[in-house]
């Protein structure tokens, strides 16, 4: 029988994936991650080394997936608000993952400095304004999009409109509020034009 690595360590990624978003990593069990991925507990420390750098492994693999559902596009923040919600409304386990991790590790890692301060600069010089200018949208569009999965669904929803429909109405307030922004912190006219387009 052919022993496929490369397999197994997906698997044990999409276990932790599921343990963590339940439990976080202080609650996380190895034992019931080894099960759920058909693997043997041991797999775990010899891919991954420990509990602690699991739960990073699974942050750093399910970022990338965000990233490439979500790209950053620095000449229209808009619709990168709009992107990034739509895959955070997908996949909420992803935010709820990222809380558990904030709890847990208040302090950011290096490589997450180093990828936020790289897209905050990509959109300074975008834009001929200060690092600072640019993280403080960032952190607004950011806050945007991830207020839907955070909110009670009755406060989200107070007239009980059809859930999809409301869905959609914020997703507009979501774009047109980082436009808004966009145009008062960057000078960007730009982005106003493009909501239209951006939000159907």
């Amino acid at each position: 029988m052919t022993y496929d690595s490369a397999a197994t360590r997906a698997r044990l990624l999409d276990a932790a994936y599921g343990e963590f978003v339940k439990v976080g990593l202080a609650g996380g069990r190895v034992d019931r991650i080894a099960a759920a991925a058909s693997a043997n507990k041991q797999a775990i420390y010899q891919y991954f080394g420990s509990k602690e750098a699991l739960f990073e492994a699974v942050m750093a693999d399910r970022l990338r997936v965000l990233a490439d559902e979500a790209p950053l596009t620095a000449d229209d923040l808009p619709g990168y608000a709009g992107a990034l919600f739509d895959a955070l409304v997908a996949a909420p386990g992803l935010q709820r993952l990222t809380q558990w991790r904030m709890l847990e590790f208040p302090d950011a890692s290096e490589g997450e400095i180093e990828a936020h301060v790289s897209k905050a600069t990509e959109i300074a010089e975008q834009y001929g304004v200060s690092l600072n200018a640019a993280t403080d949208v960032m952190m607004i569009a950011l806050a945007a999009a991830l207020a839907w999965n955070t909110t009670p669904a009755r406060i989200r929803n107070p007239l009980g409109d059809e859930p999809t429909h409301r869905l959609a109405e914020y997703r507009r307030a979501v774009v047109t509020a980082v436009a808004a922004v966009t145009d008062a912190l960057l000078g960007s006219n730009a982005s106003a034009q493009r909501v239209e387009a951006v939000q159907s």
